[in-house]
This record gives C-alpha cells, sequence and structure tokens, in this order.
C-alpha cells in the first residue's frame, strides 16, 4: 500500500470542510448570473455591453464599434481593462513569481500613469464649452494612456495574487531580466494598433474581451481579498484548494457589477449610454 503524503491528506481535509461552501457559493453564481441576464435588456450583446454599464460612462463617441454593436467600454477603459488582462495572460505562463516589479519598471508605469491623468483631465476639461487650452482629445490617445495603466495595473496584481494565494510562491520579478518589461510594452503597442484599426477581425474579438475582462479583473481582485480575510494566505500549493476563494472572489465581483448597474439604472432610468 502506498502511503499519502501529507500535502495530499492537507488537501482532502481541506476539501472535505470547503465542500458545502463551495457547492453553495456555485449555485449562488449561477443565481447572480440569472438575474443579471434577467434585468437587462434583451439581446445577447446587450448581457455583454452591459457588463461595461457598471463601471465606465460608456459614451458612445468615445467607443469602438462593431457594424451596429457599440464595445462594452468606452476607448480609454478598453485599453486599462484589456492591458490589464494583457499583462495577467503575459505573466502567466511565467511561474508563480511573487515579487513586485523593480525600480525602473515603476519608473515607467508612473510615467504612463501621470500621462493618462493629464489625458483625462484634459479630456474631461473639453466638455467646457469654449474651452480652447490644452489638445484635441482623441480615443487613440484614450487608448494608449488606458493601456499604459491597465499594463500596470495586470502588473502589480499578478505578483499580488501570487503571493498571497501560493504557499509556494517565488521570491522572483516577472520583469527580472531587461526585455521582460519592453517586450510588454511592445505587446502592449500591438494590441493599440489592432483595436484601433478596428478591422473586424481585431475589434469584435477585442470589444467581447473587453466585457469579459471586466469580470477577470475584478474577481481576481477580490479574491486576494477574499484569501486575506479568510487567513489563506501562502497557504494553496494547487488550484484546487484556490476554489473556494476564487468562487468568493466572482460572487463578489457579479454583486458589485449588480449592485453599481442598478444604482446607476436608478439614477439616470436607462441602459443606454451616457449622452454628454
Amino acid at each position: 500500500m502506498v502511503a499519502e503524503s501529507p500535502i495530499q491528506v492537507g488537501e482532502e481535509r481541506v476539501d472535505r470542510n470547503d465542500r458545502p461552501w463551495i457547492i453553495g457559493l456555485t449555485v449562488l453564481l449561477f443565481v447572480l448570473a440569472a438575474i443579471w441576464i434577467g434585468i437587462t435588456p434583451p439581446g445577447w450583446w446587450e448581457k455583454v455591453r452591459l457588463l461595461g454599464y457598471a463601471v465606465c460612462h460608456q459614451i458612445e463617441a468615445r467607443s469602438f464599434h462593431y457594424h451596429d454593436m457599440q464595445s462594452p467600454l468606452c476607448a480609454r477603459c478598453t485599453g486599462m481593462y484589456l492591458g490589464g488582462l494583457l499583462a495577467l495572460f503575459y505573466q502567466a505562463f511565467q511561474g508563480r513569481k511573487g515579487h513586485f516589479p523593480p525600480g525602473r519598471v515603476f519608473v515607467i508605469l508612473g510615467a504612463l500613469l501621470i500621462w493618462f491623468g493629464i489625458d483625462g483631465i484634459n479630456s474631461f476639461l473639453h466638455f467646457i464649452p469654449g474651452f480652447t487650452y490644452g489638445y484635441q482629445p482623441s480615443n487613440l490617445f484614450r487608448l494608449i494612456t488606458g493601456t499604459g495603466v491597465g499594463l500596470g495595473i495586470g502588473a502589480i496584481l499578478a505578483p499580488l495574487f501570487n503571493q498571497t494565494a501560493w504557499s509556494d510562491w517565488i521570491n522572483r520579478s516577472f520583469f527580472e531580466k531587461w526585455y521582460s518589461f519592453p517586450l510588454l510594452l511592445l505587446l502592449g503597442g500591438l494590441m493599440v494598433v489592432g483595436v484601433y484599426s478596428e478591422q473586424p477581425v481585431v475589434i469584435f474579438p477585442a470589444m467581447l474581451l473587453s466585457g469579459l475582462s471586466i469580470i477577470v479583473l475584478l474577481g481576481a481582485l477580490h479574491t486576494v481579498l477574499a484569501l486575506i480575510l479568510t487567513r489563506r494566505s501562502n497557504r494553496q500549493p494547487t488550484w484546487t484548494q484556490m476554489r473556494l476563494p476564487v468562487l468568493i472572489g466572482l460572487n463578489v465581483a457579479f454583486i458589485q457589477i449588480l449592485v453599481t448597474s442598478l444604482l446607476r439604472f436608478w439614477l439616470t432610468g436607462t441602459w443606454t449610454p451616457l449622452d454628454l
């Protein structure tokens, strides 16, 4: 007879204790999804578009389109959420590294964040009639600056997740090699070019991913918080033991989307984008 390892025994004990919560949270997640489908206007794309309703103004002139379908997010938020998703995907295959980016990377991320703020303020001020200062806002600048901040979000969220979730996380940075971050910037630039071109083969998948990325990024952030609040930090060796924290994170993300969307609908009386 082969003796079970302590890790296997520990996993079985945790799984047995978590099983009722996992079942309950799975059911709750389906209930929340059903509520979302029920309260939002008909049409599958409307369901996707309205994922962005909770986090973005969705002004039509500042959003991308595929035929008569509007993106779930404006140009700036599209860059931010797709950039975050790209950075998470870029780091996902490099092991469980949990050290934050080195100083040189933070300097670049800080500069991109400052540009994001300047462009956002400039764009907002151009709502004022007669305002002629600054520079003419454009969806290209909104997409670029949003992507820069999104890459920063992903560059910080990935190591934060790893150092919180795993018992065997690695105290090394994803960007310790000199070319790692420039390569991510290059990929971000290619993403900007593809999205801004609005070519059908690129823009429709990008629009779909931008909506789904809201769930991914919010879910990942709330999973980190769930790990901390349930005192499970650095205790999981496998994804099997991550089921409960991930389900908590996804449920909280869906609740946030529902509550924020209903609050906006109550204030505006419409599911349509803001008309400014």
